[in-house]
């Protein structure tokens, strides 16, 4: 918590080019309902982007990609948990308007599908 507020007073004012937030979707791991009451009082305060994107994958991709990197899992880690939290996750994209970018696919489809999702925006 300390550190969203530290971002907020340190960063906020300053104009950037890109933000990479993880706040708001760090409230899906809040127990439900508290999960939107939060994403909606941290939507007020946390600096955000024109371009919301959600990198949406699988809880079992999520899993597969887990055990590749790490050894431990963490206590949300388990694939009944990914799946929780995912369509918490989903549910707070969808209330915050987020362009939902299905990341199961290799990296350079979802590079590409950012990139056109980025020109689009940029013309309207």
């Amino acid at each position: 918590m300390l550190d969203v507020i530290r971002s907020i007073l340190l960063y906020s004012w300053r104009k950037y080019d890109y933000v990479i937030l993880r706040y708001l979707m760090g409230t899906a791991y809040l127990p439900s309902p508290i999960h939107k009451i939060a994403y909606k009082f941290f939507a007020i305060w946390v600096p955000k982007s024109n371009f919301m994107f959600f990198l949406d994958v699988s809880q079992e991709e999520a899993y597969k990609r887990i055990m590749h990197t790490r050894k431990m899992l963490e206590m949300f880690e388990s694939l009944e948990e990914l799946e929780k939290i995912r369509r918490r996750a989903l549910t707070l994209a969808l209330m915050g308007n987020w362009k939902i970018v299905d990341a199961n696919k290799p990296i350079t489809d979802v590079h590409g599908k950012l990139i056109e999702a980025l020109k689009l925006k940029k013309t309207e």
